[in-house]
Parts: structure tokens; sequence; C-alpha cells
């Protein structure tokens, strides 16, 4: 799943500890998000999407999704 976390993290100007702390999970959890290796449970979504006052659809996208359209 392709995300937009570590743009949004950058514009805030938050190191992935900072942002890890807020999620309360570990900076490899975000690091693993951030990279595509690790889709985030659905609590865990909503729990960034309220952080960053976005959606969960403007935060993360379905690539076989987009290859449809």
């Amino acid at each position: 799943m392709k995300n937009r976390l570590r743009v949004l993290r950058a514009e805030r100007a938050w190191s992935q500890q900072d942002l890890a702390t807020a999620l309360e999970v570990s900076r490899q959890s975000v690091n693993a998000i951030e990279t595509g290796r690790y889709d985030p449970s659905l609590p865990l979504a909503f729990k960034i999407a309220d952080l960053f006052e976005m959606t969960i659809e403007d935060i993360f996208t379905n690539p076989a999704k987009e290859q449809d359209q």
C-alpha cells in the first residue's frame, strides 16, 4: 500500500521517533509503514489519520486500484 506518511511527517519537521511516540508504536514500525513493507492495522490507520487531521484515503492509496483507473 502506498502512503504519504513520510511527506506529511517531513512537512511538520517530525522525526520518525516523534511520529512513533505520538502513535505509541516503535520507530521501526513507522519506517516499515513509510517504506511500504508493512500495512498498518485499521485502528492504527485511523490513529494516523486523526493525528494528521485527514482521512485514511488521503494518506493511504491502493496501488492496484490506481492501475484500474
